[in-house]
């Protein structure tokens, strides 16, 4: 819950909050009818056993979409008469022999494929559209879950592609190695959902973004089984691992990835620190990246966010630090969280010492820590406002340094200028020596007359302010919602060259239909 303060404030900035202006009790959503045909399902059943074919509402419902703002809002207050569309069975198979075969039946009976993971899509990525096929089904991964093998001498592991973040973390632990991959998603979200969209994690400063740590990758496909990655590197054509990698289930379904680890840290140091303004902070994030001193977490707040954060959190130690900024001239102050892993002693000095220079205000461990204990918080407390009648949701993207604060303005003034009265909050959580990421979290009154058209004309009008500027998507992938940018982006004969992709391994379009390149 949020405290009375809290909700009063967000009022004031907003419109009206802190009432559930849905239904009291909500109603369960009308689910599509399954269209599986009989044959197809005992097909599928032969293969995974009658048991792993499930066709119940709940069971088809919590496969039917991902986390994003829209699909929680069709599925928590469903319009009369408007049906979620789900798939048409969920079915579970048990290992990657498992997974070919099902794809195997699929073809034969020309159903639909959607692999699902933890789920957690914010950009239709697991929608179960069907395309042109008469049925569909969600490809649940969840029993593909173990660590299969360990290489101590080369630093790899191969997990299989339904283990969730925090057990591969915990497996990888019991032989003193980690991926130090920890995006927002991590507690649901699995290997193989990690490596279908490019994911990247709070650390990607210090450990890489996913497909950084991709050595092999293991998929299934309606031609047959695929499996790359042989070397640390390599010059046998183009590499064809980083074409199944973000290829968001649309060229196979990822069944196994080899992946480079490492030992557990020693230690964990994170801090707090604050600029003045948000100009002032992308500078200062430029320096450290440019001079390959950032932090393995490196994560700026501007001044709208920052504010958030410290009206939500309140209290007498924020009222504290608010003052004692005050008194030190800080008038736009923004975050800065950085954090360092492993060898954190003189890494540390070395990233203080321009943060000294540029004039940035060490406010010290207390506030770091805070955050670290904190990063995941974001989905609970998304869930709470919307139950207080508040549009919530995200969008990110990255840009060269010399677009980013063009891009950063643009944004802005889109999802302004769409919504009305609304905080549009924004940081920036991963650097490179040539740009970073932008994150977007907006927060407006729910529109209870039109709460999906309110949010798809300013997720549309943010999207067309980005592109020129920068990349549709720096880590969401590009699902459904993000497909009618990416010609804008990668040209015409780049999804030609997709296309061509696609047809090569799946030529009658089972998998994962409406996706990336529709």
């Amino acid at each position: 819950m949020l405290p009375d303060r809290a909700v009063r404030w967000l009022g004031q900035r907003i419109g009206r909050v802190g009432v559930d202006r849905g239904h009291k009790v909500h109603p369960v959503p009308n689910l599509t009818d399954s269209t599986l045909a009989e044959p197809a399902r005992e097909a599928l059943a032969a293969v995974v056993g009658a048991e792993n074919v499930l066709v119940d509402g709940p069971e088809r419902l919590a496969r039917a979409s991902g986390l994003s703002y829209l699909d929680l809002l069709r599925r928590q207050r469903p319009q009369p008469g408007d049906p979620v569309p789900a798939p048409d069975a969920v079915v579970l198979p048990a290992d990657p022999d498992q997974v070919q075969a099902v794809l195997d039946a699929c073809v034969r009976h020309d159903v639909g494929v959607v692999p699902f993971g933890g789920g957690t899509s914010v950009v239709g990525g697991v929608s179960a559209l069907r395309g042109d096929k008469a049925a569909v089904i969600a490809l649940d991964l969840a029993r593909l879950d173990e660590l299969v093998s360990v290489d101590p001498v080369s630093h790899l592991a191969v997990l299989q592609a339904g283990v969730r973040g925090p057990e591969a973390e915990r497996l990888l632990g019991e032989h003193g190695f980690t991926l130090g991959h920890v995006p927002q998603s991590f507690e649901r979200a699995t290997i193989g959902g990690f490596a279908a969209t490019r994911s990247a994690g709070q650390a990607s400063s210090g450990y890489g973004r996913f497909e950084d740590m991709v050595a092999g990758v293991r998929l299934a496909t309606p031609r047959g089984e695929w499996r790359l990655g042989v070397a640390p590197a390599s010059a046998a054509g183009p590499d064809l691992r980083q074409l199944a990698v973000g290829s968001e289930g649309t060229l196979g379904v990822i069944t196994e990835v080899a992946l480079r680890v490492r030992p557990v840290p020693r230690e964990r140091r994170y801090e707090g620190y604050v600029v003045d303004g948000w100009a002032a902070g992308a500078e200062t994030v430029r320096q450290l990246a440019q001079e390959h001193v950032l932090a393995d977490v490196t994560r700026l707040s501007d001044v709208d966010e920052t504010a958030v954060s410290f009206a939500l959190s309140g209290g007498w130690k924020t009222a504290l630090l608010r003052g004692y900024l005050a008194a030190r001239g800080m008038k736009r102050p923004c975050l800065l969280i950085v954090g360092w892993e492993g060898d954190v002693k003189a890494r540390q000095r070395r990233t203080a010492a321009v943060l000294r220079r540029t004039g940035a205000l060490r406010i010290g461990r207390a506030l770091g820590e805070t955050w670290r204990h904190g990063r995941f918080n974001g989905p609970r407390q998304r869930d709470v406002l919307m139950g207080l009648g508040v549009c919530v949701e995200t969008l990110e993207t990255a840009a060269y340094w010399s677009n980013l604060d063009d891009l950063h303005d643009a944004v802005r003034a889109a999802l302004t200028a769409s919504l009305g009265r609304a905080i549009v909050m924004c940081h920036v959580s991963h650097a490179y020596e040539t740009g970073a990421s932008l994150y977007f979290t907006v927060l407006t009154s729910r529109d209870d007359a039109d709460p999906v058209g309110q949010w798809q004309r300013a997720k549309r009008a943010a999207s067309e302010a980005i592109v020129g500027l920068g990349t549709i998507s720096h880590h969401h992938a590009v699902g459904v919602d993000h497909a009618p940018y990416l010609p804008a982006e990668i040209g015409a004969l780049g999804v030609d060259v997709l296309r061509a992709a696609k047809h090569a391994v799946d030529p009658t379009g089972i998998l994962n239909p409406g996706k990336l390149i529709g």
